[in-house]
Parts: C-alpha cells; structure tokens; sequence
C-alpha cells in the first residue's frame, strides 16, 4: 500500500491513516500489523518494519484517535480532552526509537511501542508549540485530513492542492458551466 505525507509532520500524517473519517465507510490505512509495520517504515520514524502485532495495531488506532480528538479541540479553541491527554501522555512516556549515528548516516530502530511514542511525543510539542495555532483541517467536504499551514498569509484551505484542492475547484468550475 501507497502511504500519504501531505501535512508537514509525522505526527499529522499518521492522523490522516483514517481516510475520509466523517464518511459512512472511512478507509483505514493501518488496520494490521503488515500495515502498521509499512507505516512506519515509509515515514521514517524506522528503517526496518518492526515487527508490529495486533495489540500494537489497537494502540495506534487509540492514539492516532486521541491525537486527533486533540488536534480538533485545539483548532476549534475547545478544551483538550482529558481521556485524550492521558493517552497520548502514556505513549509519550515510553521509550522512543533509538537513533544512531554511522558511517552511513543515522539508523533508526526500535519497536512499534518505540515508534508510537516517537509519535506521541511530537503531538505533545506540536499541541503545545507556538505552530498549533497553524493547524488547519481540510476544507473539501468528507475529507478529515489536518495539516500545519505554513503557507504565506495562511490561508491555505486544503490538504493538498494536487487532490483535495483540485477537486473543489473542478466541481465549481463545472458548476459554473452548468449554469
């Protein structure tokens, strides 16, 4: 499976893992530990799948949750969750993915535990830095996606201008010639 990173960080890019949430059938992305593992791997939190189980699978869809109900509440100006806060606080206060230094580079191992706490450590420095007030939800209807908008003037509306943002401008010009 193709993986999508689109919103500026890990953390949002993993909430995003549930495609098109408000829907009546959300597409999941991570819904198995093959795809937890492959997750992981294609955003760079490690280099080697490891070796995800289900438990871990339920633990990613509870923070992935958690991290989202979070991210709704801060740009909606709501008060953070308490269930949420104590969730991703657990995860964050695991042990998160080694990183080495090599002749190669960096290497970055760890298990899936590691990897969600990686995650959960940058939702809470997302959530209580300075570029939470740039967190901004897709404007095309059904989709859920959260992104930073680190635009010029931020005021871009959507996830990505190559689908979401391509889409809405084609249904209006199409409604435009309707007309």
């Amino acid at each position: 499976m193709k993986h999508v990173f689109l919103c500026g960080t890990p953390t949002l890019d993993f909430v995003g893992t549930l495609q098109a949430r408000s829907a009546p059938a959300p597409v999941e992305r991570i819904g198995s530990p093959r795809l937890l593992d492959s997750w992981f791997v294609a955003s760079g939190l490690v280099d080697e799948a490891p070796g995800a189980a289900e438990a871990d699978v339920r633990a990613a869809l509870t923070l992935r949750e958690s991290i989202y109900a979070l991210v709704t509440a801060r740009r909606t100006g709501a008060p953070l969750p308490a269930d949420a806060m104590a969730a991703v606080n657990r995860q964050a206060a695991r042990t998160p993915v080694s990183v080495r230094l090599g002749p190669r580079g960096t290497s970055r191992t760890g298990t899936a535990s590691q990897a969600l706490a990686e995650l959960a450590r940058e939702a809470v420095g997302l959530l209580a830095g300075a570029e939470s007030v740039l967190l901004r939800e897709c404007a095309r209807p059904g989709c859920t996606q959260v992104y930073l908008d680190r635009s010029r003037g931020h005021r871009r509306e959507w996830c990505a201008m190559r689908t979401c943002g391509n889409r809405v401008k084609s249904a209006a010009l199409r409604a435009r010639r309707r007309q």
